[in-house]
């Protein structure tokens, strides 16, 4: 799923000693209302634990499995009524030169770019059709340093009108290689860099939610698909798509408390 380049000076925690090559998904997080009870969702579902990360938009802590970070927690101001998501990071050698790329290719950057105390740099921006990403540029902080695992990212998918339009503005953004999926009567396409996959577009044109619009989800590994939807229901969160098999392998699209939309899967994804 990820693509690295380049040796650190360090592990820093339990990261990666690599930096990912730019256009690879590096980071995942999500901005809520309650941090405190959704430290206490993901703990109990995952197994994360947590500690303090940059401060810079308010509260944020980084989530650990096994003492590595895979995702983040930020708390939203009091009077920021947004919706709450998962959020995917894309690497960049330069934030600022990929903001200004994604502005010239009909992007919009919404936050930054701006430091991150010594982990990093980073913007928050999104693609033409208005699905939010991050951008991040290491330095102390390389990004998730366990993926695939159970309770780690193992992918992540756009849920867009036109994968085939919007393909175009990741692959001159980020540089990504676009390929379509050969499946019949579908709008799939996966972005590729340096010949392996790195994330999914799948266009539902009329079919695409109205009240989420154009989104990333995130797949989160997991060993049993039902056991973890019945955790998620017992713990407050909400089953959207029940588990079924699918090409990735056994899989189901869930919420959290706040109505954060992820997957859960077992086996290839890709």
């Amino acid at each position: 799923m990820t693509g690295s380049r380049g040796r650190t000076d360090g592990d820093h925690g339990g990261d990666r000693t690599t930096l990912r090559v730019p256009g690879t998904p590096c980071w995942v997080s999500a901005m809520v209302h309650d941090l405190t009870a959704t430290q206490e969702f993901y703990g109990a579902l995952f197994g994360w634990e947590f500690r303090p990360g940059p401060q810079q938009l308010g509260p944020y802590v980084r989530a650990l499995l096994g003492g590595r970070e895979v995702a983040g927690i930020g708390q939203l101001p009091q009077d920021r009524h947004l919706p709450v998501a998962w959020t995917p990071y894309f690497a960049s050698d330069d934030v600022d030169r990929t903001a200004e790329a994604v502005r010239l290719c009909g992007g919009t950057v919404g936050v930054g770019p701006l430091d991150a105390a010594e982990a990093g740099r980073m913007a928050i921006a999104s693609d033409p059709a208005g699905a939010v990403f991050g951008i991040w540029q290491a330095s102390a902080h390389l990004g998730t340093a366990l993926s695939g695992a159970p309770g780690a990212p193992v992918w992540n998918e756009l849920l867009t009108y036109d994968a085939t339009g919007v393909a175009a503005f990741y692959e001159t953004a980020f540089g990504h290689t676009p390929k379509a999926v050969p499946d019949a009567g579908t709008d799939r396409v996966t972005l590729h860099i340096d010949g392996r996959p790195v994330a999914g577009l799948r266009g539902l044109g009329d079919a695409l939610p109205r009240d989420r619009g154009p989104h990333w989800v995130t797949y989160f590994g997991t060993a049993d698909v039902d056991a973890a939807v019945e955790r998620v229901a017992g713990l407050g969160g909400r089953v959207l798509e029940p588990a079924r098999e699918s090409e990735r392998g056994r899989m189901a699209v869930v919420a959290d408390p706040e109505g954060a939309r992820f997957a859960l899967v077992r086996g290839a994804t890709g």
